[in-house]
C-alpha cells in the first residue's frame, strides 16, 4: 500500500510540473514583456545618460529586423531566445572598464539568464524545425552580434564602446518588445 501511495505522489508531482511548465509556456509573451521592460529599466539604471563624448565613436550595427518578422509565434520565440543568449554573452565578459552600477548589471544578467532557461524549456522541441528553415536568420543574428563583439574588442572594451553597446542593446530590446506585443 505504501508503495502505491508513493507512486501516486510521484505521478501527481510530475503532473504538476508538466502542467506548470506548459502553463508557463502559454504565458511566455506576457512573461517576456515583463522581462524586456525590466531589462530596459536595468539598462538605464546601469549607467548615466549616453555620454556626449562617445558620439564620435558611434557605429551602426544594423539589427537584422527580418529575424523578428516570421509569421509563426514559435519561430519568433526561438529567435528571441537566441538574441537573449547573444546579449547575455556580450554582457558577461570584459566589463571591467564599463563604469556601471554592479547591482543593476547583475540583475540584468540574471533576468536574461532566467528568461533564456524558460525559453529553452518551451521551444526546445520547435528548435530543430526552426534551425533547418531559418538558418539564414540565425547567421544574420550571429553576424550582427559578432559586429558588436568585434567593435568592443577593437575599442579594447573602453567605456565609450560599452556605452554604445548598451544603447544598441536598448534598441534591440525595444524591437523585441514591439514584436512581443503583437504576439
Amino acid at each position: 500500500i505504501m508503495n502505491t501511495f508513493g507512486l501516486i505522489q510521484i505521478g501527481l508531482i510530475v503532473l504538476c510540473i508538466t502542467t506548470t511548465s506548459s502553463h508557463q509556456c502559454n504565458h511566455l509573451p506576457l512573461q517576456q514583456r515583463k522581462v524586456v521592460e525590466n531589462s530596459l529599466q536595468l539598462l538605464d539604471k546601469m549607467g548615466e545618460k549616453f555620454p556626449q563624448r562617445c558620439l564620435r565613436e558611434k557605429m551602426s550595427f544594423r539589427f537584422p529586423k527580418q529575424v523578428l518578422k516570421p509569421t509563426q509565434k514559435e519561430t519568433v520565440e526561438v529567435a528571441i531566445e537566441e538574441i537573449f543568449q547573444h546579449i547575455f554573452y556580450i554582457f558577461s565578459k570584459n566589463l571591467t572598464l564599463a563604469a556601471w552600477d554592479g547591482t543593476a548589471l547583475e540583475k540584468f544578467q540574471n533576468g536574461l539568464y532566467q528568461q533564456i532557461e524558460q525559453l529553452e524549456a518551451c521551444v526546445i522541441k520547435k528548435q530543430t524545425h526552426y534551425f533547418r528553415s531559418k538558418e539564414v536568420n540565425r547567421l544574420k543574428l550571429k553576424k550582427y552580434f559578432q559586429k558588436i563583439d568585434c567593435f568592443l574588442k577593437d575599442k579594447q572594451h573602453n567605456p565609450c564602446s560599452w556605452e554604445i553597446s548598451r544603447a544598441e542593446m536598448r534598441r534591440c530590446l525595444q524591437l523585441i518588445d514591439k514584436v512581443i506585443r503583437k504576439l
